[in-house]
This record gives structure tokens, C-alpha cells and sequence, in this order.
């Protein structure tokens, strides 16, 4: 009932047997078409102005609709890849799976797909899956409303068209967002068996935008989530970086425990949540991340990937020194170890692998305070991203204080009062140095 009233509210308009969408106006949705980029605008334009049917849809409506600034934006045409391709001198085809378009209008990218139709064609041929239902090929176009009845939720199935200012809303997605309800189009165990990733989809969609996941949607989630192991290593890290770089990391781990789904998807989350210095450095990480995405201050995957990774690098590490190895040398294999196992998750970059045992190895030599190794280290390309590293450490309370602030110091001074801060060497790190015997020149004689 409450459904159908806000449904009246907002223009929809019951969908009859022919299941007409809704066309809701300016004045009751409120995006003007100042509202979007100029370069999608431009995009949707273009193509319209070749006779071809084209929309601003998806998440930047949906983040609009919600009163945020979309991060990027998509446009849905009739037009197929070819013909967007031909319609605009800088683009690209890419994709195996979709085809889509990406199309350069000045700094931005706007990525153009067709109209997808349902898995099946008129020969009655099905979209080819896996054993478990997975789509593993579906270039197949279909019309506006099929389209919109292969997204995923409501939310989701809204397409803006800049030049009358309308949406088009086929699933009472306008009504949805504003019940603060995440809805899933068609039914949820065969979607989430086409694509397992649009469980963590609803996780991280519900987290940003505040609205709880409709029963029928949630439900399965629990029951499903081991179909997770089957989506590809790469798939799985682009999804979880969105979902951590979402400006809503914390909640979205919080939303994920309690959906079941953080077992065996990432296994420090199995072990690193239940033990309090681990939450607890997590946690301050996580609300760091949050913090810089709400400011617009860049943020490293390879920072955020260490601080998730640690708690299991220290266990490896202090069970590799029990074993009779040496600090250093067990560090590096526990950094090894950790990545190669968490590889068969998320597929990890190398770029961020690497930004990643930048951090990790540099945390030991923060101990080291005499000498010119401290000098050594601020000399280190990712001194400030080890450098924050520590502070978080020292915040959880895996390191004293003390030595985050050592570091703060001593960072910030120069000159003698630098040198004034050094420590003298402790005994045990006192070595000799060797003296190298040199060979007398050439026809030297004793």
C-alpha cells in the first residue's frame, strides 16, 4: 500500500499488460541536465541527433535521485557498437563478455552500451554459462525495456534523458529509493546465480545509500554466497576495491558480516574482526579511507590493502622467526605467503602488490632510530604511506606511542636538531664493520 502511494506521488503509473514504464517529469524528480556532465550530456546529444535513442542511466541517476555527485557516468543507446563507434571520432570498442563503447569527450570517458536483450534469441539459443549459471557470454541487444529488465535492481533502472529532462522508470525505481528499500528485478537466486558479484553489489549499494536489502534479495544472499568462489580473481578485487573505496568501507564490512558473505572471500576478515587490536586497526583504516573519499583527497589500494592484510602478515611472520629464521628474511617470506594465498581470492595488481610490501617492509626499519638509518628511510619512495602505516599501528595500539611520535618528530625537524634526536645503538645491533684489505697498486713494493 505504501508502495503503490509514493508510486502515485512520484508519476508512476501502474504498469497495464503491456507493461508501459513511467515518465516522470523535471518537477518531480528535480535533476536538470545542468545536473550531469557535459561530456555524457554531449554524448546522449550526439547520438539522438543520428536518430538513435540514447539515456544517462544507472548509478549516476541513481546518485543523483539520492542528492550525491556521481563518479562517472553511463549512457544506454539503441545504436549498436558499431554505429556508436562510427558516431564519435575518439572511441573504442572493449569487452568480451558485453561489448560496450568507451567515448572520450575532453578528460572524460563516457562508456556507451546497446540495449541489452534476455539471455535467450529468437532461435531459441540460450546465453552460454557455467555449471552454476553464471553468464560467461552474452552479447546479445535487446529493446529499452528488456534492457531495463536485465539490470539489477530498481535503483538501477532508471535512465534520464537530458534533452526533455524525464525518466523513464520501468520497475517503480523512483519509489524504491525513496522507501529506502534495495529491490531486486526478476528473481534474486537466478540473478545472483548469473552474476554471484551483484550480492556484493547489494551490500555496497545498501551501505552507500542507506536503504535495507528487500527480504526476497537478502534471503538468499546466506544461502549463495559460496557461488562467490566461482567469479574470477580479477572480477573479485574490482568489486571489493568499489566497495572499499565507496566513501562507506566501514559500514559496507559491517553490512557484509552480517549478510554472511566476508567468510572465505577475504580470510583476514575470518580471523582479523573477532581480535580486538585487529578490529580496532582495521576499523581506523577503513573510517581513514572513508574520511578522504568524503574530502576528495586521493587514496591508495595498495595502502588499504596493507592495513586489511597485516594482521595475517604478523601471524605468518612471528610464527616464521619461532621457526629459527631471521627478522628480515621471515618478513619477506611472510609477506610472500600472505599475498599468494589472498591471490586466489582477489587478484591482486602487481602495481598494488608491490605498493604493498613497500609498506609492509619498511615497518621494522621504523624501529631502528641510530645511526643514518633513519636518514635512509625518509629517503624511501613510500616513506609516507609506511609513514601512516605506523601512526595506525601505533593509534590500535600495536606499537607504542612513542614511537609514532619519534617519527612525527624527527620528520618535521632538520639539521642539528634532527641529528639531536638519534638514539645511541642498542648492544645487540652494535656490529663490526670489516675492514676490507686493499690491494696495493700495481708495482707497489712492500
Amino acid at each position: 500500500m505504501i508502495r503503490k502511494f509514493i508510486s502515485r506521488v512520484f508519476g508512476h503509473k501502474s504498469p497495464g499488460s503491456a507493461g508501459e514504464p513511467a515518465i516522470i517529469g523535471v518537477a518531480r524528480h528535480g535533476i536538470r541536465r545542468e545536473a550531469i556532465s557535459s561530456g555524457s550530456r554531449r554524448t546522449v546529444e550526439t547520438l539522438q541527433q543520428q536518430g538513435y535513442k540514447a539515456y544517462v542511466v544507472g548509478g549516476a541517476v541513481r546518485d543523483l535521485l539520492a542528492g550525491m555527485t556521481p563518479k562517472d557516468y553511463d549512457v544506454a543507446t539503441n545504436a549498436t557498437p558499431e554505429q556508436v563507434r562510427q558516431c564519435f571520432r575518439r572511441s573504442r570498442i572493449i569487452g568480451r563478455r558485453f561489448q560496450i563503447v568507451h567515448v572520450s569527450m575532453g578528460a572524460e570517458t563516457i562508456e556507451v552500451t546497446t540495449f541489452r536483450g534476455h539471455h535467450g534469441d529468437a532461435a531459441g539459443n540460450k546465453a552460454q554459462t557455467d555449471e552454476q549459471g553464471r553468464l560467461l557470454r552474452d552479447n546479445v541487444f535487446g529493446s529499452e525495456r528488456d534492457d531495463a529488465a536485465r539490470r539489477d535492481f530498481t535503483v538501477n533502472a532508471l535512465y534520464f534523458d537530458p534533452t526533455s529532462e524525464t525518466i523513464v522508470d520501468y520497475h517503480h525505481g523512483l519509489a524504491d529509493l525513496k522507501q529506502k528499500t534495495l529491490r531486486m528485478i526478476g528473481d534474486p537466486k537466478t540473478r545472483y546465480r548469473e552474476d554471484p558479484v551483484r550480492m556484493l553489489r547489494a551490500v555496497r549499494l545498501a551501505a552507500k545509500l542507506g536503504l535495507t536489502i528487500d527480504p526476497d534479495a537478502s534471503r538468499p544472499i546466506r544461502e549463495m554466497s559460496e557461488l562467490i568462489e566461482n567469479v574470477p580473481p580479477s572480477r573479485l578485487f574490482d568489486e571489493m576495491l568499489k566497495l572499499l573505496t565507496s566513501g562507506y568501507a566501514v559500514k559496507c564490512v559491517q553490512q557484509l558480516r552480517a549478510e554472511g558473505l566476508h567468510r572465505g572471500l577475504l580470510p583476514l576478515l575470518d580471523v582479523i574482526l573477532e581480535e580486538e587490536i585487529g578490529k580496532r586497526f582495521v576499523t581506523l583504516a577503513l573510517e581513514s579511507t572513508d574520511r578522504r573519499v568524503r574530502e576528495g583527497k586521493p587514496i591508495s589500494p595498495g595502502f588499504l590493502f596493507a592495513t586489511l592484510l597485516w594482521s595475517e602478515v604478523l601471524s605468518k611472520w612471528e610464527a616464521i622467526k619461532a621457526g629459527g629464521e631471521r627478522p628480515t628474511p621471515a618478513l619477506f617470506l611472510a609477506m610472500d605467503e600472505v599475498l599468494e594465498v589472498q591471490a586466489e581470492k582477489l587478484a591482486i595488481t602487481r602495481r598494488v602488490a608491490g605498493d604493498i610490501k613497500d609498506i609492509w617492509a619498511l615497518q621494522p626499519r621504523f624501529e631502528q632510530r641510530s645511526g643514518k638509518r633513519p636518514y635512509g628511510v625518509l629517503e624511501q619512495p613510500r616513506f609516507k604511506a609506511a609513514y601512516d602505516f605506523l601512526l595506525l599501528r601505533a593509534e590500535s595500539g600495536e606499537v607504542d606511542a612513542e614511537l609514532g611520535q619519534w617519527w612525527s618528530d624527527f620528520m618535521n625537524r632538520d639539521g642539528d636538531a634532527r641529528a639531536a634526536m638519534l638514539l645511541p645503538p642498542k648492544p645487540d645491533e652494535a656490529k663490526k664493520r670489516r675492514r676490507r684489505k686493499r690491494k696495493p697498486a700495481a708495482g707497489a713494493t712492500e
